[in-house]
């Protein structure tokens, strides 16, 4: 690639969101230093992988592995591929032919983790960690997305959205998720920033496509399939 990716297939986060980011970043216990050092990244840039503002579909998931890492984009590890797989079979007929054409594919959508940096191991990061990053995370999708359906990958991303909200929100949430068919159905939900501001998003979780979850991995294909047909997503 002669290009770094991060450039190619992203848009630029905010200087001013950027710089909160980092700053949160640097008092991260769990960073993952050496895996940036490993492939020369800057542990404290944000790993996002911003889509253009009308973009129909934000993908969000829990936060980046060590491919995110060396690519320096979200989504592009062994779980992520299983999403940009399905983005490619349903806009082009047939399968992904290579990694790039992952990339390329998945450059008209949002692209988004509940937390932008890889932290120790895998482990998720804590609802502190979470907390400290909810309103830089919530002001991109509010301020530079003018979408709002989301696929939501796993259940840490899923509830990111009752994140300071209102017990109510938070209480429909955990209906929702109790329901055998939350992976089918489609959950309105509204999110409330600190200023006041307020968003409406369509909700359309999956189970995380990471190989380790023995009970998804398989089906994953089949249902974010289903998901983008049902959503439009043409």
């Amino acid at each position: 690639m002669s290009q770094d990716p991060q450039h190619k297939y992203g848009h630029p986060v905010p200087k001013p969101l950027e710089a909160a980011m980092r700053r949160e970043a640097a008092e991260l216990d769990r960073l993952d230093r050496e895996v940036y050092a490993q492939f020369d990244r800057d542990p404290l840039a944000p790993i996002i992988g911003l889509g253009p503002s009308d973009a129909r579909l934000a993908i969000f998931g829990r936060d980046p592995g060590r491919k995110e890492v060396e690519i320096g984009l979200p989504f592009v590890g062994a779980g992520g591929q299983k999403a940009r797989e399905a983005l490619y079979r349903h806009w082009h007929g047939e399968p992904l032919p290579d990694f790039e054409a992952s990339l390329a594919v998945g450059k008209a959508l949002f692209w988004i983790n509940t937390v932008p940096y890889k932290p120790q191991g895998n482990k998720a990061w804590s609802m502190a960690v979470k907390k400290r990053f909810q309103p830089l995370i919530a002001e991109l999708l509010t301020d530079r997305w003018e979408g709002h359906r989301v696929i939501t990958l796993g259940r840490d991303a899923f509830f990111w959205f009752g994140i300071g909200q209102s017990r109510a929100v938070r209480e429909a949430l955990d209906a929702f998720w109790a329901d055998d068919s939350r992976f089918e159905a489609v959950h309105d939900t509204e999110l409330s920033l600190p200023d006041g501001r307020t968003k409406r998003f369509s909700l359309a979780p999956l189970p995380h496509p990471s190989p380790l979850n023995q009970r998804w991995f398989k089906r994953f294909p089949e249902l974010m399939d289903r998901r983008l047909a049902t959503l439009g997503i043409d």
